[in-house]
């Protein structure tokens, strides 16, 4: 009876293998992988031979070996951002003075040798240091190498060096995921001129647009669904907002201040008292606005440091937001007596 029913029979046809000596259930049946012999553990009569040895293919002596289990019996896992299977084998030349294994780990290389993926590795390699000394997540990284193994494979841009392609795939991988970088940033980096990487930005934008495009086609006519996970899609320019985080962390500011300089470009942006001002400029004046006003002024000059601007655009995008100061700051940051709006510099 289950739960007040009472449950129909059904013949069991499990075979189970049971010691005919002992008799014993459930057996105490033994594997003995060395013989190959199924054997009982009780009275030891085997009861079957050549079983076959499930384990792995050889054991392992490392340290780290956890629960007999052997990680290292496998290759390591395919890298989508290369070309081929990445199955080939590589031949050491440890073997003393006669250099027979050199020899043959020379014309191994000679076999194997790809060029492409040689380009791609240093590319790769050169990406990753980059974004090493930008201070940009692993995941940048990656995305940046991602968008340069497509147009490697599109065979695009043919008339551009590696460089180039190389400053417009990290901006665009800054942009996409939400650490971005000016133009003036990556140029002190890649010394690609500011030009060059705005025309390839936007001729990068065109290239996986177009891509996009084709891909839908291609599924529509295949009757597929549109697999739209990998596509690339446009964002705006750089915020203000995001630039003020960074800036005042950089000048070593305070929680607060940079809330209200993030908060002042907010409200410059739809007032519009800066507009046509570049992000940078943008940011450097609230900045220099919120530092003033809570009582931790920073310079023209040491904003600049920071910002990359001139100390004399931050004065002007400055004189700009002075006349609608009242508008920009709001009242509750004074109310707890910490903010004096007499405090910001007469323009």
């Amino acid at each position: 009876m289950v739960n007040g029913l009472q449950e129909t029979w059904k013949e069991n046809l499990n075979n189970t293998m049971i010691c005919p000596e002992c008799k014993e259930f459930p057996p105490n049946l033994k594997e003995e992988f060395s013989s190959g012999d199924m054997v009982c553990g009780s009275c030891g009569l085997v009861l079957g031979d050549r079983i076959v040895d499930t384990r792995s293919e050889w054991r392992t002596f490392a340290n780290d070996d956890q629960g007999n289990d052997d990680p290292s019996r496998v290759g390591d896992g395919a890298n989508p951002l290369l070309n081929g299977s990445q199955l080939q084998t590589s031949i050491a030349f440890n073997d003393g003075a006669n250099g027979r294994s050199r020899d043959l780990h020379r014309a191994q290389n000679k076999a194997t040798h790809d060029k492409s993926t040689k380009s791609l590795l240093a590319a790769y390699k050169e990406l990753g240091a980059f974004c090493d000394s930008l201070g940009i997540p692993q995941s940048v990284s990656n995305y940046a190498k991602h968008l340069f193994k497509r147009v490697d494979d599109a065979r695009a841009f043919k008339g551009k060096s590696q460089e180039t392609i190389i400053a417009g795939c990290l901006f665009i991988a800054c942009r996409q995921l939400g650490v971005p970088r000016t133009f003036r940033e990556i140029f002190a980096l890649t010394k690609v001129s500011k030009a060059e990487i705005g025309r390839i930005f936007k001729a990068l934008e065109k290239f996986f647009d177009s891509e996009n495009q084709k891909k839908k086609v291609i599924a529509e006519e295949a009757g597929e669904l549109v697999n739209t996970e990998d596509d690339y899609v446009a964002k705006q320019s750089v915020d203000p907002k995001a630039l003020c985080n960074r800036f005042c962390n950089a000048l070593g500011l305070n929680f607060r201040i940079t809330t209200i300089s993030q908060n002042i470009a907010e409200k410059a942006d739809k007032i519009g008292s800066l507009a046509g001002r570049s992000p940078l400029s943008i940011a450097a004046a609230c900045i220099y606005t919120a530092s003033h006003l809570m009582g931790q002024p920073k310079s023209p000059k040491e904003i600049s440091a920071v910002a990359g601007v001139s100390d004399g655009t931050i004065r002007t995008a400055y004189k700009l937001m002075y006349p609608m100061r009242e508008q920009l700051i709001d009242l509750e940051w004074l109310g707890e007596g910490v903010g004096d709006l007499t405090a910001l510099p007469a323009a």
